[in-house]
């Protein structure tokens, strides 16, 4: 396995990790995780396999998808952090029918994780009380850690990312 292929591989997943932690824990995603997504993308695209033109598409994705997050961050109804997030995330998607499934997916595990942290929140006592700690940032904060979301998402649907095809076969 090349060096190349290694990176594909791991980088864009370890990334989600460290966001949805950093999002669990303080609420708040860094943005060097989301330059880190992105600059890697740029990097290794090259090498990939990945066209050109296809390479440039995947910007155009990232666009499209910055366009419609950044007018939800300034309706208030998005996190910045979740913004820049989900556009690096997307830029390894491209602009395709996989784009479109990580985006659906995380529109379904946001709903699922929503509902969960609300539980959360409203039996925190109750949690607590039976010796489980939770972050306090998680039992005050008026929203919703979306990071965790689009991390789970991102997982759930890299194997369907051209980069992560051609990566794939690079392997085999």
């Amino acid at each position: 396995m090349s060096v190349i292929t290694l990176a594909i591989l791991t980088i864009l997943p370890l990334c989600l990790v460290l966001a949805a932690l950093s999002d669990l824990v303080s609420m708040t995603i860094p943005n060097r995780v989301s330059a880190l997504i992105l600059v890697s993308f740029l990097i290794l695209a090259p090498f990939s396999g990945l066209a050109w033109p296809e390479i440039g598409m995947n910007l155009v994705a990232g666009l499209a998808v910055f366009s419609a997050c950044f007018a939800l961050f300034a309706l208030n109804v998005m996190g910045g952090g979740d913004a820049k997030l989900l556009t690096a995330t997307a830029i390894w998607f491209g602009f395709n029918h996989s784009l479109l499934v990580l985006l659906v997916t995380v529109g379904y595990v946001g709903g699922a994780v929503t509902l969960v942290f609300l539980l959360l929140r409203s039996q925190a006592n109750s949690v607590m009380a039976m010796g489980i700690p939770l972050p306090s940032s998680l039992v005050n904060a008026k929203k919703i850690p979306y990071g965790i979301a689009i991390a789970i998402a991102g997982f759930l649907t890299f194997e369907q990312a051209p980069i992560h095809l051609l990566a794939m076969k690079a392997f085999q």
